[in-house]
């Protein structure tokens, strides 16, 4: 049997990277997009450092053009469009709401929110055709939980779930399943490119919450390889959910949020990014957890 064809965007690194390995060996025939030739290379031999293989398409998320070819291009290769796509290429553009211009704004909606809505446009004509296919797309706990200081990638995220949400039920009827993955914190380089991308040289009222930001954004995280797993299963399953969430911190963070109250919400938010200070005794509680104490 011929495997199925998936697309994985921003399959050079994390995420991308990790889902690709693994639908490649489960036996998917998967096609990475990566910006450039470089990385295409680097990306094969990744893959097949591992006894893998993936082939390579050339896509800029955020061009039309670039989108338009690199689609023309996959569909003469996998008898007119492939089986699923897994839209994870995304960034992460922090700073408070007054600080991100308009051109910072357009672009994290252009990649996290119109991207993904673009190559469903393209692709689910064949989909629909074959009454059979998948779109993935990846999402994040931000796309349930809003934080302070990460206001527009929230805003990102949160507009995928209500396409991905609406596209479901619109693309049910002709076969093909669309699902929503949310991962919590993982260890992947859109955080660091993401403290690159922090307001800098400021005034604002925020600078001391930047600085404390960019070392919150680097820090090291458990790997990506349960958010693969996961979209392994969303493409293997018959039935798949139409949302998963991966990790316990995404899980607590979506259930503490939906259940206690805005205010006690909003409270612990502030304090976790510097806004609010805790109360003392809160924080003497958390130094001696910190030693060790109980």
């Amino acid at each position: 049997m011929t495997p199925r064809s998936v697309v994985v965007t921003g399959a050079g690194c994390g995420i991308g990277l990790a889902i690709t390995l693994e639908l490649a060996h489960a036996g998917y025939d998967v096609i990475g997009t990566v910006r450039t030739e470089e990385k295409a290379e680097a990306l094969r031999a990744a893959v097949a450092r591992t006894g893998a293989s993936v082939r390579t398409v050339l896509l800029d998320v955020a061009d039309a053009t670039s989108s338009v070819r690199a689609f023309t291009e996959i569909a003469t290769v996998t008898d007119g469009g492939p089986w699923a796509v897994v839209n994870n290429a995304g960034i992460a553009q922090p700073g408070a709401i007054e600080d991100v211009d308009d051109e910072q704004v357009r672009q994290q909606l252009e990649i996290n929110l119109v991207a993904p809505a673009r190559i469903a446009r393209l692709v689910l004509p064949t989909m629909r055709a074959r009454r059979a296919g998948r779109i993935v797309n990846i999402s994040s706990v931000s796309g349930r939980v809003s934080m302070p200081l990460l206001g527009w990638y929230c805003a990102s995220k949160q507009g995928l779930e209500a396409i991905t949400d609406a596209l479901r039920m619109e693309a049910a009827p002709f076969g093909v399943k669309v699902v929503l993955i949310e991962p919590g914190s993982f260890g992947t380089d859109i955080w660091e490119r993401g403290a690159s991308r922090l307001p800098q040289g400021t005034t604002s009222p925020y600078r001391d919450q930047y600085e404390a930001a960019e070392d919150l954004l680097k820090r090291e995280l458990p790997g990506p390889r349960p958010v693969a797993r996961t979209v392994l299963k969303a493409l293997s399953a018959p039935r798949p959910l139409p949302r998963y969430l991966v990790g316990n911190d995404a899980r607590s963070s979506a259930v503490l949020d939906a259940a206690l109250p805005t205010a006690a919400t909003d409270w612990a938010k502030q304090v976790a990014t510097g806004l609010r200070t805790a109360p003392r005794a809160a924080q003497a509680l958390s130094r001696l957890r910190s030693r060790g104490g109980r």
